[in-house]
């Protein structure tokens, strides 16, 4: 009899296709901004479906039919999603070339049951495998920028693996996107979200007008003030030269308070994926700790809450010296930021990040308070000029980064439900992200099974778990 181990190889692949737009439109280029162009790799999510009496009833060729023709409807209006990233040839900068290319649907089946992976909440290296990872030789034209999977588990579940490139949408255009494509699927009258949704804009024109506008004087290094209007680019060039020096003062065999063994050992294959679920009561003890009977006249987020929170007790849990540099970044949307907004149903990348730095010592002194009024002067200062700043200084060469352990990152997705997006029958058991392009983001999830909770997905290193759980755990009990 198999293992469960050899159980979780068992996945597979029984039809792959290409799936095109319904009403195919005529071919264009459109353009991308600075932000869209950071990070043109694929980024993955899995819906599980739990095994209900209308799923069984269900074959997978059904469901990989109604899935195949909703996508083409819904591709009709998202036609970016069709197309294939492409180099410009006069700058080598990426564009998008809408050239009904299409996209990937991929049939699957397993004998392995939902119930065998455990807690859908934690990562599990079976998750890879519910997804279509096709294969990059460096040229973009052949890379698709949809990839999608329907698996059958052996249970009579199933899961939905989508994949997306960050070049084609930020978060919220991908709520909005598989929103689409959930409500035009006709599986069994499924119910869940209001599928009344803005149409799609995916021109980039104001962001590449914002681009346009900055003289080449505000370009990050050729003007000081442009320094500290992009105070996210400002401190990581600080948190590497930081890095660099470490390297130049090596003593007793040890390098910034890290051996020079481990140096440069901090990448993604080290760390360890955690989901942490913060339920309402755990969020609302630890914001009677900060503000006691203040609170009402101190309004806060939960966001600004556990992010300075997290802060805190990742930076503690990584015994850092007190003198060096500590920095917090998360992601902004620029939707409403920028003077005019953004249209309504804008789909490409809209998000910027606002940063904080400290010293290790200073962020053990300050107080939970006085964090969470600096995220909030950290999210004010994402103005019009600071959003077209910052995008003038991604004109720079982009280069991988070194190993950062002293910037912790957040990224907020507790404003988009995924589990309510319903390909199927109900809404999803638990949506997991696979491991991101930057393993030790925190995301912050909208908790399928409490209102207003929070998992916290991210990226440890092992050395630092328990020290790590044991402080951010802290307060919220």
């Amino acid at each position: 009899m198999a293992t469960q181990h050899e159980n979780y190889s068992l996945v597979s692949i029984t039809k792959r296709v290409s799936v095109y737009p319904k009403s195919l439109r005529p071919q264009q280029l459109l353009s991308l901004s600075n932000l869209d162009r950071q990070c043109p790799t694929l980024m993955y999510l899995v819906f599980f479906y739990n095994p209900s009496h209308a799923l069984k009833n269900l074959s997978i060729k059904t469901v990989f039919s109604s899935l195949k023709s909703s996508l083409e409807e819904t591709l009709s209006a998202w036609y970016p999603a069709a197309g294939r990233l492409t180099l410009n040839p006069s700058d080598g900068k990426l564009e998008l070339w809408c050239n009904n290319g299409g996209a990937i649907l991929v049939e699957a089946v397993t004998q392995v049951q939902i119930s065998e992976l455990g807690d859908l909440s934690e990562y599990n290296e079976f998750h890879e495998k519910l997804v279509f990872k096709p294969s990059f030789n460096g040229n973009f034209s052949d890379m698709p920028l949809l990839v999608a999977q329907v698996t059958r588990f052996g249970c009579g579940g199933y899961s939905v693996g989508v994949g997306t490139s960050h070049s084609l949408f930020d978060g919220p255009a991908v709520f909005d996107f598989l929103r689409a494509w959930a409500s035009n699927t006709t599986m069994i009258g499924s119910t869940g979200l209001d599928h009344q949704q803005h149409k799609p804009v995916h021109d980039r024109g104001t962001l590449l007008a914002c681009m346009r506008s900055q003289p080449a004087s505000a370009k990050l290094g050729k003007n000081p003030n442009s320094v500290s209007r992009v105070a996210a680019i400002d401190h990581l060039y600080l948190l590497i030269k930081q890095a660099a020096s470490d390297w130049n003062h090596v003593s007793d065999g040890k390098l910034g308070g890290q051996k020079l063994s481990h140096m440069g050992s901090s990448n993604q294959d080290n760390y360890v994926l955690k989901t942490f679920h913060l339920n309402v009561s755990m969020i609302e003890s630890l914001k009677r700790k900060i503000f006691g009977e203040k609170r009402g006249s101190l309004p806060c987020s939960s966001f600004e809450v556990v992010a300075a929170h997290l802060w805190k007790a990742r930076t503690k849990a990584l015994g850092l010296r007190k003198e060096r540099m500590v920095c917090l970044q998360f992601a902004v949307d620029t939707r409403t930021k920028m003077v005019p907004p953004l249209p309504q149903g804008f789909s490409g990348n809209a998000y910027v990040l606002a940063s904080i730095a400290l010293t290790a010592g200073e962020l053990e002194e300050e107080s939970h308070g006085s964090l969470i009024e600096r995220i909030k002067e950290a999210k004010n200062s994402v103005t019009t000029d600071y959003i077209c700043a910052y995008m003038e200084a991604l004109e720079a060469p982009q280069t991988s980064l070194p190993p950062l352990k002293e910037l912790t990152l957040v990224s907020d997705w507790t404003r988009m439900p995924f589990h309510k997006v319903n390909f199927l029958h109900g809404e999803a058991a638990f949506v997991s992200p696979l491991v991101p392009p930057i393993t030790q983001v925190a995301y912050f999830m909208h908790s399928p099974t409490e209102s207003r909770s929070i998992d916290v997905r991210i990226g440890l290193l092992p050395q630092t778990l328990t020290a790590f759980s044991h402080h951010f755990l802290t307060n919220m009990q």
